[in-house]
């Protein structure tokens, strides 16, 4: 039986390699062999995995009972290979909810050290990306609450970060932004954008006002998600403009000092109720164009607010690191 875990909102199952062949779906012995084949077995294994069972999906629920998967670990001891399959059959470089699902997951199997740092290895197909991609991972306590500091290292800024191409450099208050004519077509207030790398790409556009988010609802309506989809995925399913391998897209508002509020069209996924690399985006963007200092940032998304420290040296950013807590869905 498939466990599924929540994330702030983010759901994604969590299942071995051996669960996988079980249902006759044909994975590789290894995550970096699984990568390189994926369109051999994944859209198998997100209808085996992810899909509603017949007759059992809420009349208004999305195409999927989760918003993707988790395959691993590939050994009984750390490092740890697994793979994060998006629901379009896609695979993830990183995501910081899937990976602090995946934690979670360790621990209850007795896999995850309680003292000292866990290395994560995502495997992925993406030519422009390293793989695998490394996450340090700590078993920690916030606040009351016990969940897991995920390391997420130093992010990358500007066009060449993410390869973006046909943008615009636009001056905002002495600081460099881009304008993706895409989506300055849409909203004249999506005009300014900050592309971050933190192991994934990602597209932040800054807001003057709360009014000017998108809500995940207008982001589902076909037209509007039809326009995104062309924006944030790659080809076939998008334009592959401004990045060839898809972007993550947010859109953040200065709330208050260290508190930033953040909406999410996840590249594979579309509207979500939370992204832990967005988040981190999110936060690192804010600190690039002088909305906050570096330190502890809030991210607050419809599924949840996400903790995250910045550290900072000789005036650049040097490290993120996300705070995250999971919990199984019954």
């Amino acid at each position: 039986m498939t466990q599924f875990y929540d994330a702030r909102g983010n759901i994604y199952g969590v299942v071995s390699p051996q669960q996988i062949r079980a249902r006759g779906i044909d994975l590789p012995p290894s995550a970096a062999q699984a990568a390189q084949a994926r369109q051999t077995w994944s859209r198998a294994a997100v209808q085996a995995f992810c899909s509603w069972a017949p007759g059992q999906a809420p009349p208004d629920a999305k195409a999927h009972c989760s918003d993707g998967l988790l395959i691993g670990p590939f050994q009984s001891e750390p490092p740890f290979d697994l793979l994060i399959v998006n629901t379009d059959g896609t695979l993830a470089e990183r995501s910081g909810n899937g990976l602090t699902i995946f934690s979670q997951a360790l621990k209850e199997q007795g896999l995850m050290p309680s003292d000292g740092e866990c290395v994560l290895q995502v495997h992925h197909d993406k030519r422009e990306g390293v793989s695998p991609l490394q996450t340090t991972v700590r078993v920690a306590e916030l606040e009351g609450l016990a969940g897991f500091w995920l390391d997420l290292g130093k992010p990358r800024f500007g066009p060449s970060a993410v390869a973006a191409r046909d943008v615009q450099s636009v001056i905002v208050n002495q600081r460099e932004v881009s304008r993706v004519a895409a989506l300055h077509a849409l909203n004249p207030a999506w005009g300014n954008s900050q592309f971050v790398n933190i192991g994934n790409p990602h597209c932040v556009t800054l807001v003057d006002s709360a009014e000017t988010l998108p809500s995940n609802p207008q982001m589902r309506a076909p037209a509007l998600a039809h326009s995104l989809t062309r924006i944030a995925y790659a080809p076939p399913c998008g334009s592959g403009v401004p990045c060839p391998v898809g972007v993550n897209l947010q859109w953040a508002w200065f709330e208050a000092e260290g508190r930033i509020v953040a909406r999410v069209f996840e590249r594979g996924e579309g509207p979500t109720a939370s992204s832990g690399t967005s988040a981190s985006a999110v936060a690192c963007a804010a600190w690039r164009v002088g909305w906050l200092k570096a330190g502890a940032v809030s991210v607050v998304m419809p599924g949840g607010t996400a903790p995250i420290l910045l550290e900072e040296q000789a005036g650049e950013l040097v490290r993120v690191r996300l705070f995250g807590i999971a919990r199984l869905v019954p």
